[in-house]
């Protein structure tokens, strides 16, 4: 199964907003994450998690907290390809590109509810 037939819409928003406007836009569109993008470029992504432990200063701007250094996947990557890179890196959350650009988000959410389609060798490994 390839990551683009799971992947989900991810929200972009520029690196000068508030934590607190970041919440809110999570809020409304029931995210849990948002991508921090400059120009055509991935500069960032900011989680839930991310805000929480910035809970007592909402005013900062998301580009002081957010992760930077983005390990992104193809669209046409297999999704034990997204399973392996998710482990080795230690995240939850892929932005999925084509050609360079953004199109996706896959989440490990969306590994599980399609764990029937993983290789079963990544679970021994």
């Amino acid at each position: 199964m390839k990551v683009s037939e799971i992947m989900n819409k991810a929200m972009v928003v520029e690196d000068d907003i508030s934590l607190k406007e970041a919440a809110e836009i999570m809020s409304d569109k029931n995210m849990g994450s948002l991508i921090v993008m400059k120009k055509e470029s991935i500069v960032g992504i900011i989680t839930d998690a991310d805000i929480l432990k910035n809970v007592s200063n909402l005013s900062k701007k998301i580009s002081s907290v957010m992760s930077k250094n983005i390990v992104t996947i193809e669209h046409n990557e297999d999704i034990d390809n997204a399973a392996h890179l998710m482990a080795k890196y230690r995240i939850k959350r892929l932005p999925v590109v084509k050609k360079g650009n953004l199109i996706g988000i896959l989440t490990a959410t969306d590994l599980i509810a399609n764990s029937d389609a993983l290789n079963e060798s990544f679970f021994f490994e």
